[in-house]
């Protein structure tokens, strides 16, 4: 028997699982609280940012203020201490069972999948999701750009390695640098007030991720959409959720412990990701 909280209905969990079982493809959804129940750190709000940060509390820095292109410039210790850390943490972290559960889904889907995320982590990629069916629209940490755009370059974090002194929160020489200008090296990741972020990379995904959507309209296939961790204040994931949801005559699962609001006609679950998914794929076993 399928025990759940008071917060949602037994039918909306089944209804959830009926629209992901029977549609022909598949379009996962993610914003930073997916990767949340993996361990990793909520940027969404200055608290939660201090909390896994301390040192950037004593600064009084805010998510906004590090995630300035011009620090890595100005003062690229800093910058790469912050974004070095995230790295090193997105490397050591292990996907929760949700992903491993969509990827099972996945490709069983005659329409196959995409993902669309606005998370930098790499996580769907390390969770074995194919990196041609991912759009990253904010980029990605485990690429880097020169901070000069030099020649449009850009190159994996493979074998970068940053060390962060966490009490004066600074990176330690050497920093990464340009392999072609030897400038400071930044990571491909779209910040605030970020005209130089190289979006050769996404392009490339994003051609792709259209080509697949017109290959579902082509075939007429039935579209499950499964939105989990998306928030309002940085809505693209959202938006975008809604647009596909509704070009595309498809139910919008919206998994959001906090910002769970739906249109009409659409399914909304207010539980984390991990949670949800757990409920609903017991449902599929």
């Amino acid at each position: 028997m399928l025990e759940i909280p008071n917060t949602i209905s037994k039918e909306t969990i089944e209804q959830a699982a009926d629209i992901l079982a029977n549609a022909d493809a598949l379009l996962i959804m993610a914003g930073a609280g997916m990767g949340v129940d993996s361990g990793l750190p909520d940027f969404r709000s200055k608290e939660g940012l201090w909390k896994a940060y301390p040192p950037l509390a004593k600064l009084g820095l805010s998510f906004g203020r590090i995630a300035d292109p011009k620090l890595f410039r100005t003062q690229p210790y800093l910058a790469w201490a912050f974004y070095g850390h995230r790295l090193n943490l997105y490397r050591d972290v292990t996907p929760h069972s949700g992903f491993w559960q969509l990827l099972s889904l996945a490709k069983q889907k005659k329409g196959g999948y995409f993902v669309y995320t606005s998370n930098v982590d790499g996580q769907f990629q390390k969770a074995g999701f194919d990196t041609n069916k991912i759009v990253e629209c904010h980029g990605s940490i485990h690429h880097l750009q020169c901070t000069l755009s030099c020649q449009n370059h850009l190159w994996e974090a493979d074998n970068i390695h940053v060390t962060v002194h966490m009490q004066t929160f600074k990176a330690l020489e050497p920093l990464p640098c340009c392999p072609r200008c030897g400038e400071f090296a930044r990571p491909n990741i779209l910040m605030f007030g970020d005209w130089d972020w190289n979006s050769s990379r996404n392009r490339k995904q994003h051609d792709r991720y259209v080509a697949w959507l017109r290959k579902i309209k082509d075939h007429n296939f039935s579209l499950a959409i499964v939105e989990i961790g998306a928030g309002e204040a940085l809505p693209m994931v959202r938006w975008h959720s809604q647009h596909i949801a509704e070009d595309y005559n498809a139910t919008l699962i919206r998994i959001n412990p906090r910002e769970y609001t739906v249109p009409d006609g659409h399914l909304s679950i207010p539980l984390g990701g991990a949670e949800a998914l757990n409920y609903i794929f017991r449902l599929l076993d």
